[in-house]
């Protein structure tokens, strides 16, 4: 028998807020979170924007040590995941503690991983020769040490998985953890994103594919469906979701945000890096979701877009939402967070995912923030520039990721 699933905790830290309630209260303020580098030194490069993750502390939560042995995206899953566990009311490692370790698995992922270790340990290799490369290096750098470390630091012992799928990599976290709990292999699982690319290499070889936007007016910067977006901004940050058993959380009286009721991946089998043209892929992602869920697409209220900021982007994934409601598609309200939070890289979905589930517990769908000038290729509702009140029973989240991803999940409010 397939089990329900449901949310009962949320972490985030982002370009616009380093809690949840942070996050949530800048979504509906439409405070944007691009700014001027300040990571680096972004001479004679042709990018100077990003949105990077402000007023942290590192040593707030871990000691120097620590944090030496730790890439900065790990630091971010992390933290995020510290709040979420602790919004969930669940400690693996107390002496008070009911929950099975065995039955609480971790999927989080990253797209890109450690770049900024590798970054500085290739320096470290041309300047100063193998052997002074730290012994850290490998660990610091892998992908899947996110998940090891949630998994080590938390107490976790069951699945512990990372899924790296580009931009599509946290919602296909947490689409695959819903299944894991779903077919009963665990209880709990944490999931989510993180990321923290904002560096020399990254941003010089996304400019160099002209992905990246070089308007220098933070407020023109990430303008997802505005007719003069030229593309993303990158962000940094991480957002970590707890799921659980329904009956799981019940037994426990846990506090549940939302339901997981439909996901879907799938795969456009066209470009490494561009999206079909049609884009029938992630149609058929938000078709099967929808199928899952048992409803029909018209019933989505919400839909948090993938929306990048980029001109074939925008536009594809506006006709994949046409093709998707036919008719009822101006009806639906879309909007992208990515024009306050700038793009996340592996770690959008999740925030975006949490983005879905406040605006249903709130019933308050976010703007999609700095739209001036509609594009005729991009004419739907993307709620521009104002957040607004409205009931919203369904919210769907899309994530398109390099090689032909598409990811869609479609979150529920909670009914007894």
């Amino acid at each position: 028998m397939e089990r329900r699933v449901v949310v009962t905790g949320l972490g985030a830290i982002t370009p616009i807020g380093n809690t949840t309630e942070e996050f949530w209260d800048s979504l509906k303020e439409g405070k944007c979170g691009v700014d001027e580098i300040t990571l680096f030194d972004t001479t004679g490069y042709k990018v100077k924007n990003a949105a990077e993750v402000k007023n942290i502390n590192f040593e707030d939560y871990y000691n120097k040590k620590e944090i030496r042995r730790l890439d900065r995206n790990v630091i971010f899953s992390l933290i995020a995941t510290k709040e979420a566990i602790k919004d969930a009311n669940i400690d693996l490692k107390s002496e008070t503690n009911t929950i099975n370790p065995e039955r609480v698995g971790v999927v989080v992922s990253s797209g890109i991983g450690g770049i900024i270790t590798i970054q500085d340990q290739c320096k470290v290799l041309n300047e100063k020769g193998p052997d002074r490369i730290s012994p850290f290096f490998i660990p610091m750098s892998i992908s899947n040490m996110p998940a090891g470390n949630i998994s080590i630091e938390t107490g976790a012992k069951g699945e512990s998985l990372a899924i790296i799928t580009a931009c599509a990599s946290s919602t296909n976290s947490i689409g695959e953890s819903y299944r894991i709990i779903k077919n009963g292999y665990q209880d709990v699982v944490i999931t989510g994103g993180c990321e923290a690319a904002i560096t020399e290499i990254s941003i010089g070889g996304f400019a160099q594919m002209r992905a990246l936007s070089t308007n220098i007016d933070k407020n023109r910067a990430s303008i997802p469906f505005d007719k003069q977006r030229d593309g993303f901004v990158m962000g940094e940050g991480s957002g970590v979701l707890i799921l659980e058993d329904l009956e799981h959380a019940q037994k426990r009286r846990a506090k549940i945000y939302a339901e997981i009721v439909g996901y879907s991946a799938t795969s456009d089998a066209y470009h490494i890096t561009a999206p079909a043209e049609t884009g029938e892929g992630a149609k058929r992602a938000m078709a099967n979701a929808v199928a899952e869920a048992k409803i029909e697409a018209k019933d989505i209220t919400y839909i948090n877009a993938h929306g990048t900021s980029t001109p074939m982007n925008d536009k594809i994934e506006t006709n994949a939402i046409k093709s998707l409601l036919g008719e009822d598609a101006k009806k639906a309200c879309i909007s992208s967070t990515k024009s306050m939070t700038g793009h996340l890289l592996g770690a959008s979905g999740a925030v975006e995912a949490i983005a879905c589930i406040k605006s249903i517990e709130n019933d308050y769908i976010p703007a999609t923030i700095n739209y001036k000038e509609e594009d005729p290729e991009c004419d739907l509702n993307y709620v521009p520039n104002k957040s607004i009140s409205k009931k919203v029973k369904y919210a769907m989240s899309n994530s398109l990721g390099f090689g032909g991803h598409n990811s869609s999940i479609i979150f529920k409010k909670y009914e007894k």
